[in-house]
């Protein structure tokens, strides 16, 4: 059978519907695809490489169903369609019906168009052609009244132009190029438009006015410079050009002011300092000169930046109308709005791009000039100004563009460590003059004194002293006030920023001293007077004192009577809140001042700073010890005079700041290796200090100078601790703090070792040591009277109270000196008893009891002369004593246990058991064998 019977076949096969939609739906999607999609090609490539005869006849049976599936579902459709076919040829022919009508309309109005033709005649066209020629005759003749308009247009451009109504000028000229550009059919008009086109192209008057504004910003002129541009449509070609201009006068106004300097201090026109450059010009700047030039040259550069700054305020405001006036429209500008906000969006960033290039080009100007000159022999005044200067010009440039001024930061750093090397150098070497020329007199300050008062503390702002007037806090206040506005807003209209520091040089005068050192006070004085002509009342008189052991100072309510029973601890009730320092002290004072108003100026250096602060105060103590507490016997005196901080404090001082090498070398010369340079030879004591006398027991006065101005210092410097630990960076506080917990807070722990002195003196112990030797012990009855040596001693001590009150008529000696003193004397005094107590070779009972008689006489006596208490060392001596009462067992565990006393006074115990009827042979060997044990690891 033929194909094409097969497929008839199929066709009229009947099929169930759903199987054939199946068949249909089980069709390959290419297919289906288009009609140039080659179907042969595609089943050929899809035949397997070994063809097999019967899969073949399948796949094509397959094929062929569904080619009839397809087929049948076609003609069904056809079929469906019919009817709709049949309706649309329906309306085909009454369509052509149709268009033979319009053909025979058409015809018709043709041939009455031609009738209506030939009905015109030639008169009416005449009139027309009349009409037409009158017309334009009318139009030549307004061309040719705004042509001769456009020839007077220079005269009023030139005008417009002087009285710098920019955009009036702009706006003509665009009004004359639309009228050129309407006749430029005539030849005078075409040479007119390209003048026209050249004036607004060149613009040379209004870049001029707009480089005017970089100096000197004024909103008017701005205002009409801008409106030009814009009508030019050359707001962004504005906005670059302005940012040319402002780096042009940034440059040539430092040029400017330095080659002014320069030319002026070379007193001559010589005309090679213009061809310079300006960083080579900046070295020939002389140092009287270097402060007002850079004064002036941050003025000058701050009008720059103010003109910038004005600048950028202007085109906000200006921003913000439009938008407003944008808001109240009621009809769209779109494609007018759209090219606005590119422009104030181009104008914003330029603008806020500027502010970083313009500070940085203001940096390396004034870098330049910092560097170019060596600062390292600038006055200390003169170098705070430059870093005042420098530090409210970076003030400026934070406010400006909030930016760091690294720049800046990093030339005055290296200018400030050259410079303040050599300066610290300087007043180390002069605070060591100072101290071998001191005579420790007192300064006198009045009662009221306080650091703030100083100059150097002003920068701090603390509270106001009762030196300074009323009137003075107020201008201090006002100037708070102002200091919350930013220097923009506080120096838009007027005035200057760097002006400040010729006015704050009209500062008030310093009101710390006292007059003759005393304070003017008539009661004081006669009370003094009167406590003074006590000194020398009878001993018996002396016990009625007022027992009154607060050491508090006298107010001036007090009447004269309860200021002449005040206690004897207080030796001098005059002046008595006065500070004790000297000149040297208020030195060291003032220089920390300077050295903490450079670190609030220049905080990079802060550490450096907070070092040689440090040092200045290292080397005070160091003087103080050297002068008045050095002294070999303090170790064998047992009383622990120089604690372990102390001692690694002065090691460390000595290891580090002090130049041991130095000595018999001349010390204005240094041939020093480079560790050498930055120490300092040791200080030696003025030979107008006498420290060898006793009426003045032995230099009593200048030592209570010497060692409460070292207390006061530390004081001051603990009162600056919070100061200067917020200018500490915070690496570096771990220094400050060892510097506060190891040395400062040692100054009174020099009372100990230097007061020792005095009171190891004052009192002739070796004398009382020869007199107990001579005391008969072995007694056998008790004794109803002390020993002579008892009341020599008290006498000594009576003397020494005496010359106590001498010394305080030029040193007030405060409680606590008075206190160390007292306990230094009393406790030398106890040891000496326990000394010659254990030189003892017989002694009995009674002889004890007569002891400890002497003792209790002593102790009666002594506290009537001062109010220490409890009486240092007293235990000392009583356990001494009773310990010859104790039993075999206690004996030896006292030894054991009471480490304080010397060998020899355990071994003297030992040997002088032997008087004791309690003790045997056998417990006295097991006693000194005890001892021996205890003195066995010392050899």
């Amino acid at each position: 059978m033929k194909p094409a019977e097969e497929l008839r076949e199929l066709r009229k096969r009947p099929i169930d519907p759903q199987a054939e939609q199946e068949i249909i739906d089980g069709i390959e999607e290419v297919y289906f695809s288009n009609d140039s999609y080659d179907m042969m090609q595609h089943e050929l490539e899809k035949l397997p490489p070994e063809l097999n005869l019967q899969e073949l006849e399948e796949y094509r049976d397959k094929l062929k169903s569904q080619q009839a599936a397809v087929s049948k579902k076609v003609a069904d459709l056809i079929l469906e369609k019919q009817p709709s076919y049949v309706k649309e040829l329906e309306r085909v022919t009454a369509l052509q019906t149709s268009l033979q009508l319009a053909a025979v309309i058409c015809t018709n109005a043709r041939r009455q168009l031609s009738v209506s033709k030939e009905g015109f005649t030639e008169a009416s066209l005449g009139l027309l052609a009349n009409q037409r020629r009158r017309q334009l005759l009318t139009g030549l003749l307004k061309s040719l009244r705004t042509i001769k308009t456009l020839q007077r247009t220079d005269v009023r451009l030139s005008e417009m132009l002087e009285e710098e109504d920019y955009p009036g000028a702009i706006q003509l000229c665009l009004e004359c190029q639309k009228a050129a550009s309407t006749f430029k059919h005539y030849s005078c008009i075409r040479y007119r438009r390209r003048r026209l086109m050249s004036s607004l192209l060149s613009c040379e008057q209004l870049d001029v006015a707009l480089s005017k504004t970089c100096k000197h910003f004024d909103v008017s002129h701005y205002t009409k410079v801008q409106l030009a541009y814009s009508l030019l449509g050359k707001t962004q070609t504005a906005m670059d050009q302005l940012h040319m201009h402002f780096t042009q006068a940034i440059h040539n106004t430092v040029f400017q002011v330095v080659l002014g300097y320069v030319e002026l201090c070379a007193g001559n026109a010589d005309t090679k300092f213009q061809k310079m450059q300006y960083k080579d010009l900046c070295t020939h700047i002389t140092l009287d000169s270097y402060i007002p030039c850079l004064t002036d040259l941050c003025k000058a550069l701050w009008e720059v930046m103010l003109s910038y700054h004005s600048t950028m305020q202007w085109h906000e405001k200006h921003d913000k109308q439009e938008a407003t006036s944008a808001q109240g429209r009621s009809f769209p500008l779109s494609a007018v709005s759209d090219e606005s906000m590119v422009d104030r969006s181009y104008v914003k960033k330029k603008l806020e791009h500027g502010l970083t290039r313009i500070w940085q080009d203001v940096q390396l100007k004034v870098k330049a000039y910092i560097l170019g000159t060596d600062m390292s022999n600038f006055k200390y005044d003169d170098f705070i100004v430059v870093l005042d200067v420098i530090s409210r010009l970076m003030q400026v440039g934070e406010e400006f563009c909030s930016s760091k001024s690294e720049v800046l930061q990093e030339s005055i750093k290296r200018q400030s460590v050259n410079y303040f090397r050599n300066y610290h150098r300087a007043r180390l070497e002069e605070l060591r003059m100072f101290l071998e020329n001191e005579t420790w007199e007192l300064c006198p300050v009045k009662s009221n004194f306080n650091i703030s008062q100083l100059h150097e503390f002003k920068f701090m702002g603390q509270c106001r002293s009762p030196s300074i007037s009323p009137s003075r806090q107020a201008v201090s206040s006002n100037s708070l006030a102002r200091e919350e506005l930013s220097l923009f807003e506080q120096y838009v209209q007027e005035g200057n920023p760097f002006e400040m520091h010729i006015e704050n040089k009209d500062e008030e005068t310093e009101d710390v001293l006292a007059s003759n050192g005393y304070e003017s006070d008539e009661l004081e004085k006669s009370a003094y007077q009167d406590y003074d002509s006590d000194s020398d009342v009878p001993d018996e008189l002396k016990q009625d004192y007022v027992d009154e052991q607060t050491g508090d100072a006298p107010v001036k309510s007090l009447s004269r009577d309860t200021m002449k029973g005040k206690r004897k601890s207080d030796y001098n009730l005059n002046k008595i809140n006065a500070p004790i320092l000297t000149n040297t002290t208020l030195n060291v004072i003032r220089l920390v001042g300077k050295y903490m108003q450079m670190m609030s100026i220049l905080k990079p250096i802060a550490f450096d700073v907070i070092h040689c602060v440090s040092q200045l105060f290292d080397y005070y103590l160091y003087a103080v010890y050297t002068f008045f507490g050095r002294n070999d016997m303090y170790e064998s005196s047992g009383l622990g005079l120089i604690s372990s901080r102390l001692r690694t404090t002065l090691n460390r001082i000595q290891e580090n700041l002090i130049d041991l090498e130095a000595v018999g070398e001349n010390a204005g010369v240094h041939n020093a290796t480079e560790d050498r340079k930055e120490k300092v030879p040791s200080p030696h004591l003025s030979q107008l200090v006498v420290l060898s006398n006793t009426d003045t027991l032995y230099g009593l006065a200048q030592r209570v100078v010497a060692t409460e101005s070292l207390v006061f210092l530390a004081e001051q410097f603990e009162s600056l601790q919070s100061q200067l630990d917020t200018m500490m960076p915070a690496a570096k506080k771990p220094f400050l703090q060892q510097f506060y917990s190891q040395t400062v807070s040692t100054a009174s722990e020099l009372r100990k070792p230097i007061y020792w002195i005095v009171a190891a003196k004052a009192i002739d112990y070796e004398q009382m040591l020869l007199m107990m030797s001579g005391v008969k012990w072995d007694i056998r009855e008790i004794m109803s009277q002390h020993n002579v040596y008892v009341d020599v001693l008290l006498k000594e001590f009576e003397q020494f109270y005496k010359r106590l009150g001498d010394v305080s008529r030029h040193v007030r000696i405060p409680l606590p000196v008075s206190n160390v003193l007292w306990e230094h004397c009393i406790r030398l005094a106890n040891r000496t008893l326990v000394e010659g107590y254990a030189n003892v070779k017989k002694c009995s009972n009674e002889g004890r009891a007569l002891m400890q008689l002497d003792f209790q006489q002593f102790l009666m006596k002594l506290e009537k002369l001062t109010d220490l208490r409890p009486i240092p060392d007293k235990e000392f001596v009583e356990t001494y004593i009773k310990a010859y009462y104790l039993t075999e067992n206690d004996m030896e565990q006292f030894i054991k246990n009471h480490r304080e006393y010397s060998m020899k006074q355990l071994a003297n115990f030992g040997q002088r058991c032997v008087w004791v009827s309690h003790i045997n042979k056998k417990a006295r060997q097991k006693l000194l064998a005890a001892i021996d044990d205890i003195d066995r690891p010392k050899r």
